[in-house]
């Protein structure tokens, strides 16, 4: 039994190396005006993702774009024996939590304050390598889904 939770933990071990991941806290942008980015590299290969991110107008664009090269950068720390070139990543999952939200106050007429609210996110980026299914297994459950 020992031998078996020793190769369970290696494969765990293992499949850690293949995901690497980057957190941006206190941003200052509101969160939902981020997601409208993040959605965008959702799923996306890396390069790909840079690309998107390099030629989208918004601000929170920048953001996520250093973002990606930080969790790309992580994933090359973890994985010196592997080339990037060789190895499909992908952006496995991206998400963006609400943070801190600063209150200000503004004037307002006959002497009334309105309140400000400066909001903050978090984001998320984890990235992964591709799984590519071989061919024999696909053909395989075709042939099964058939008979």
């Amino acid at each position: 039994m020992g031998a078996r939770k020793r190769i369970a933990a290696e494969t765990r071990k293992e499949n850690k190396k293949n995901i690497a991941y980057a957190i941006l806290r206190h941003c200052p942008t509101s969160p939902r005006k981020m997601r409208l980015v993040a959605d965008l590299i959702r799923g996306v290969e890396v390069n790909k993702a840079l690309d998107i991110l390099k030629y989208t107008k918004k601000e929170a664009a920048r953001r996520l774009e250093k973002l990606l090269l930080s969790a790309i950068s992580n994933w090359q720390q973890k994985n010196e024996d592997k080339n990037i070139n060789d190895v499909t990543l992908i952006v496995s999952k991206i998400y963006v939590d609400q943070g801190r939200t600063l209150k200000r106050i503004r004037p307002a007429p006959q002497g009334r304050a309105y309140r400000i609210r400066k909001r903050s996110n978090h984001v998320t980026i984890v990235l992964d390598t591709k799984k590519e299914e071989n061919k024999e297994t696909i053909e395989q459950n075709i042939e099964a889904k058939a008979v």
